[in-house]
């Protein structure tokens, strides 16, 4: 028992999080909102995702990008909305008789402006909110998670599609840590005070900055020996290509008979569980030829486990909303949203990480944490 406690007390000491977890955390959220074009529940989900991350960000440069993420999304929403009002064509209530432009006889079925109604506008904004609250989900996880334990922790056969993954991921973390040093440095000397003059003083140095913190990645990168590999056997080679080409027509086939109905339950079963092994087994053959070691690899503890676990709940409410509560997932635009316990509790599911997950250590002073 008293060992027990003791493992306990040491998984909630102040450290980061495994980065996996989070991810797992944020692609469930993220799913969740992909399920639903409600309103009510993307803000919901928006505002749980906000108090995650501001309870459980560390003090690290990519920590810092989460309102890049948030800018990003609002900008997705509100062209959404602006191309609705372009090129939209829903019937319903007028709100401004816009004039039409009109087009030649070979673009038929497209419209440019003309009446603006109600309707076509809450459809933009029902599109946008919902892809704007997949990519603060994104924007969340990046927030959260260190990209360089992540690029640790991938399988040995993906290290290098995750090391190409890691770096397009890190590039806006970079950026914005480039605009906040520039900024600080440029109130500390005068320059030119015209707009034009200001943004091209503001714009080299940023750029200049993130294509120096490029190479100097591309070249730690190439010391540590990423890019060298170890020569197999032909034939394992081949079992390898022949494994992952039958774990992806498995997969496909057992997508598609999940997604229709008609189709035998048991055939979809099979094909994803033959898919999954075939994949596992391939990976494994892949990982031979990568001749590199992991230094301390991280532990999954119990925070790890509820932090995944409450994505994934998130996730599977999402789906069963989308299935069985049609209306409450995807309500008209002619009425009033609304919500139901279920599909309100699915969303605060995601709140566990913000009390379950441990500080981050960079929060904490070295005194305190010793």
């Amino acid at each position: 028992m008293t060992t027990v406690i003791h493992r306990a007390a040491v998984a909630r000491l102040p450290r980061d999080l495994h980065p996996v977890a989070w991810w797992v955390w944020a692609i469930g959220m993220a799913a969740y909102a992909s399920f639903t074009t409600n309103p009510l529940l993307l803000l919901l989900l928006v505002g749980v995702v906000s108090v995650v991350v501001a309870a459980r960000r560390g003090d690290h440069p990519w920590a810092r990008s989460f309102r890049l993420y948030v800018g990003l999304a609002l900008f997705i929403v509100v062209t959404r909305v602006l191309f609705r009002v372009l090129l939209g064509a829903v019937p319903g209530h007028v709100l401004i008789d816009l004039p039409e432009i009109p087009l030649p006889e070979w673009v038929l079925g497209i419209r440019l402006l003309g009446p603006l109604t109600r309707e076509a506008l809450l459809a933009g904004l029902y599109d946008g909110m919902r892809l704007g609250a997949i990519v603060i989900c994104v924007g969340a996880a990046n927030s959260l998670a260190n990209p360089k334990r992540l690029l640790r922790s991938l399988p040995p056969a993906l290290y290098e599609v995750g090391t190409a993954v890691v770096v397009a991921v890190t590039v806006l973390p970079q950026l914005a840590e480039s605009v906040q040093r520039v900024r600080a440095a440029q109130r500390l000397r005068a320059g030119a005070t015209g707009r034009v003059k200001r943004l091209r003083r503001f714009l080299v140095p940023v750029l200049e900055d993130a294509l120096e913190r490029s190479m100097a990645l591309a070249a730690g990168m190439d010391t540590r020996g990423y890019g060298r590999t170890a020569g197999i056997p032909i034939a394992t080679r081949r079992v390898t290509s022949a494994l992952m080409l039958v774990s992806l027509v498995s997969l496909c086939v057992g997508v598609y008979a999940v997604l229709d109905g008609t189709t035998p339950g048991w055939l979809a079963a099979t094909m994803l569980v033959l898919g999954a092994g075939a994949a596992a087994g391939g990976l494994t053959l892949a990982g031979r030829r990568v001749t590199r070691t992991v230094y301390r690899p991280d532990r999954w503890r119990w925070p790890e486990i509820v932090v995944a676990l409450s994505g994934i709940v998130v996730g599977a409410v999402g789906w069963w909303v989308a299935r069985e509560q049609i209306p409450v997932a995807f309500p008209a635009v002619s009425t009033a949203p609304t919500v139901t316990m279920a599909a309100m509790a699915g969303v605060l599911i995601g709140l566990v990480p913000a009390v379950a997950a441990p500080v981050p250590a960079s929060l904490v002073p070295e005194e305190a944490a010793a």
